[in-house]
């Protein structure tokens, strides 16, 4: 429990964007912030983690999504580490339920490829070469991670079943059990395997995929490399929801204030500069001043002539 809660991974949403369906997994609300019951989510995580592991040691394969910008790095290294495949670009319709159609686009990405490797593309027109490796590009960003999967895979991992939405419902289609991380605002019945946590802390997630890729490394036959004890020994840690008193809310809905900017201090530079623009429009007004004199000195002088006249 205590991994779990320096990676942040009690701090729900706000109360009013709450999911009836996970209060069951809510220990409590401190300043209007849901905070999840941590030993229940222990106890969901060992239930991921055997299952999962149950699925490799019979043959399964395991495929990793995870789309937003904070996943994407943590979705590849993990799946890399065990041996998975993983999306953490876009999720392509039909990348399960139109399986045939993918695998087409993969062996179109592999000859572009080969073709680039032997030189092809040096005998083409510049022109008709950089875009096929444009298309190399855009086709390697949204397939290089499934590039060798060649039938479904046995079992779906989501950081957040909302936001992937289509590859939850593929996947209940096909009748592949779907693992996934459910913050409070989600409903834990689109997943099989739910596990209660903060979906939106790169800590937590990262510590949550990492136990998922320790029981497909573990269901291979291979000790985790992760540094985490075994899920029987997080069970018996000293630390309960009610050891921990009060805990700081971090509020993550709450649009972040952005810092304003130190004003600049004023150079010297600056103010010789603009003591200098005084001083000269101070000379502008008062030869003004003295033009003015000498013109009123003038008009009289005339005066005085034709008086004398």
């Amino acid at each position: 429990m205590k991994k779990l809660l320096e990676a942040g991974a009690h701090f729900g949403h706000q109360t009013r964007r709450w999911n009836p369906k996970m209060e069951p997994y809510i220990y409590s609300a401190r300043s209007g912030v849901h905070i999840i019951d941590l030993e229940k989510t222990i106890v969901k995580l060992e239930e991921a983690y055997i299952a999962l592991k149950e699925i490799v040691e019979n043959g399964g394969k395991v495929l990793f999504v995870g789309t937003r910008n904070q996943y994407k790095e943590i979705v590849e290294e993990e799946a890399l580490r065990s041996g998975s495949f993983y999306v953490n670009s876009r999720w392509l319709g039909g990348t399960l339920t139109n399986f045939k159609t993918i695998q087409s686009r993969i062996r179109h990405l592999r000859d572009l490829e080969r073709q680039e490797a032997d030189g092809a593309f040096d005998l083409l027109p510049k022109k008709e070469a950089i875009k096929l490796r444009k298309e190399i590009e855009k086709l390697a960003k949204n397939l290089t991670g499934i590039k060798e999967m060649r039938t479904v895979p046995q079992a779906l991992f989501v950081c957040d079943p909302k936001i992937e939405e289509i590859a939850v419902k593929e996947a209940r289609i096909l009748d592949i059990p779907v693992f996934g991380i459910i913050d409070t605002n989600n409903d834990p019945d689109e997943v099989d395997y739910m596990i209660p946590a903060n979906d939106d802390a790169t800590r937590s997630v990262k510590l949550i995929v990492a136990i998922m890729a320790d029981a497909i490394v573990e269901g291979k036959g291979n000790l985790p490399l992760y540094a985490y004890a075994r899920l029987l020994d997080e069970l018996e840690d000293t630390f309960t929801m009610e050891s921990l008193g009060d805990i700081e809310v971090e509020d993550k809905d709450r649009p972040q204030r952005q810092q304003r900017r130190p004003q600049r201090k004023t150079t010297k530079r600056r103010e010789s500069q603009s003591s200098k623009s005084r001083r000269v429009k101070k000379d502008i007004i008062e030869d003004d001043e003295d033009d003015d004199s000498l013109d009123e000195e003038v008009e009289v002088a005339k005066e005085n002539e034709s008086s004398e006249e």
